[in-house]
């Protein structure tokens, strides 16, 4: 059974850094598409960036925030910089594909997620 671990939420004020893990195991499991996801209460799940043969990322992250992999350790990170009070939220990590034909925003995308890492950022 495929397992997501997130790490490395917190509490920081604005333009503070936070960089997020996501360990996936078994390391037998191999996967080239793995994403991060946020939700904030009373809002949709949405995709903050992803990671394939390149990486994608939200308008509202572009240059604040970077995706990156270890396969090595079977990890993929999220680099969080200038961090806002509006990238408060629960973030999730996503990998393997279940949906081929969806855009790699879409949470329906993918096949396995984690249980998710708090992130709250103060003004």
């Amino acid at each position: 059974q495929v397992q997501l671990v997130e790490s490395g939420g917190g509490s920081v004020q604005a333009g503070g850094s936070l960089r997020l893990s996501c360990v996936i195991s078994p390391n037998t499991y191999k996967t080239n598409t793995m994403a991060w996801f946020r939700q904030a209460p009373g809002k949709e799940r949405e995709g903050v960036a992803s990671i394939t043969t390149r990486t994608y990322y939200a308008d509202s992250v572009k240059g604040r925030f970077t995706i990156s992999q270890d396969n090595a350790k079977n990890t993929v990170f999220l680099q969080m910089n200038s961090l806002e009070p509006e990238d408060t939220a629960m973030y999730y990590c996503a990998a393997g594909v279940k949906d081929y034909w969806l855009p790699w925003s879409h949470p329906e995308k993918y096949r396995n997620w984690g249980q998710g890492t708090q992130v709250t950022v103060s003004s």
